[in-house]
């Protein structure tokens, strides 16, 4: 058997152990030396062996400590399209990620691993989290001069959680929560859950509409509007500030509160929240997961003293109370800078993702931001939304469908939206060239396929 078979039959072998579980996330491998005498190969085919698996993304190197098995959630992102189709590339996970993210998140950690302060880490925290937290919190969330007082921050699980609490805690079951006519999926399936109804709400390039609220509520009683006014999630939309005055004033005169969803905001700038305009009826709700990562994280609510009972209570009754863990890990890593180190590093990578998308889908109607992690694409008249989804499917690629995002699930646009924040560079780059070439090919090719 020459070389080439043998490295990768042994590759195949050890990566095949990594797939059982028989090899975990962490397992340090052998030295290259003994790995080759253990297999019966050379120690160059062993080196080759090595390079294989780092390529797969199944190992990574320490320098000085050996060679482990790497942490991963499924088949890693490389950047060959012709891999096998269970290779896929994940354009509708959205988490942006930069190389130097592991390294700083560690760095934060090293004090909270000691016995004594871990003791007090691993114990049970409320919603209202520690004095410490609140601080660190409202330090995070403040911007364009608008600052949280510390004693109106509260936690949950995760932003998801902050939400659930938020709509728990404003819309009764059976009641009606106005959204933004396409909004963040997950909404939808929380009211679902929580016996709510969702009411679509139109939008014009500003944003949702205030005449809209207004007749929303007429044909019945809003409790609750859900907005996402900067880096409007799937359309990149930032509300500028009249439409905002605006709206603050169509909610107060309706006697209508605000959740308002300001996780992407970290991402565009010193912009102040609509909660500045609006300060005694909006809960804004935020998370971690995107500026630093979505296995250690902290969901925030904010709210108003006349609200923050119920969220609280909303909390505590959905089992939704932070990790002490997480939270003592996010007063490090703010007060340690990482927080704003990653943040910069994140909206760095953020413009280089855009000019890919500026370079690879010139020439079709693209909505987006230089700021967003995401872009809407609205489709030539060739293709139904549904069957682009399937055919990038077939070609390796995940992307999401209009129909996700809209409130009225009678009206989806032919459209898909694209996450550009999870897949390397490399691999975002052949992505999008080849969901262009798709879009640009006619969808008869596909069934003569």
């Amino acid at each position: 058997m020459t070389e080439l078979r043998d490295y990768q039959r042994v590759a195949d072998a050890v990566a095949a152990e990594i797939a059982a579980g028989r090899l975990r996330a962490g397992d340090r491998l052998p030295p290259q030396r003994r790995f080759a005498r253990q297999h019966g190969i050379a120690a160059s085919t062993a080196a080759r062996v090595y390079q294989e698996l780092a390529r797969r993304g199944l190992t990574v190197g320490e320098v000085g400590r050996g060679t482990f098995v790497r942490a991963t959630d499924g088949p890693a992102a490389v950047p060959a399209l012709s891999d096998p189709p269970d290779r896929r590339v994940n354009l509708e996970l959205n988490y942006p990620v930069v190389p130097e993210q592991a390294a700083l998140l560690a760095g934060g950690l090293g004090g909270l691993l000691r016995p004594d302060v871990l003791d007090s880490a691993l114990r049970p925290v409320a919603a209202s989290g520690t004095p410490e937290a609140r601080a660190a919190a409202a330090e995070l969330l403040g911007r364009g001069g608008w600052r949280p007082r510390p004693e109106r921050v509260l936690f949950a699980g995760n932003g998801r959680q902050a939400i659930s609490a938020a709509v728990a805690a404003l819309v009764p079951a059976g009641g009606r929560l106005g959204a933004e006519e396409l909004t963040y999926p997950v909404l939808k399936a929380i009211a679902g859950r929580l016996g709510a109804t969702v009411v679509p709400l139109a939008m014009d390039g500003d944003g949702v509409r205030p005449d809209a609220v207004e007749a929303a509520h007429r044909s019945g009683p809003l409790h609750a509007v859900y907005v996402q006014p900067t880096l409007h999630n799937p359309l990149s939309l930032t509300m500028p500030e009249a439409r905002r005055a605006e709206l603050a004033d169509v909610l107060r005169r309706l006697d209508v509160p605000a959740i308002e969803d300001t996780v992407w905001a970290f991402l565009y700038g010193d912009t102040a929240p609509f909660a500045a305009l609006a300060p005694e009826r909006t809960v804004v709700v935020d998370s971690l997961s995107k500026r630093l990562a979505p296995g250690l994280t902290t969901g925030f609510a904010v709210a108003p003293e006349a609200l923050a009972p119920a969220v609280e209570a909303a909390v505590r009754a959905g089992g939704w109370a932070p990790s002490r863990f997480a939270l003592e890990a996010a007063v490090r890593w703010q007060s340690d800078g990482t927080v704003d180190t990653l943040v910069q590093a994140k909206r760095g990578e953020v413009e280089r993702r855009q000019e890919l998308v500026r370079r690879r889908l010139d020439g079709f109607a693209v909505r987006t931001d230089p700021r967003s992690c995401f872009c809407w694409w609205d489709l030539p008249p060739a293709w139904r939304a549904d069957l682009f989804v399937a055919a990038a499917a077939r070609h390796g690629i995940a992307v999401t469908p209009a129909a996700a995002f809209t409130a009225d699930r009678h009206r989806a646009p032919n459209a898909v939206r694209l996450g550009l924040a999870s897949p390397p560079l490399d691999t975002l780059t052949q992505a999008l060239a080849t969901l262009a070439a798709l879009a640009r090919s006619s969808p008869d090719e596909l069934v003569a396929g």
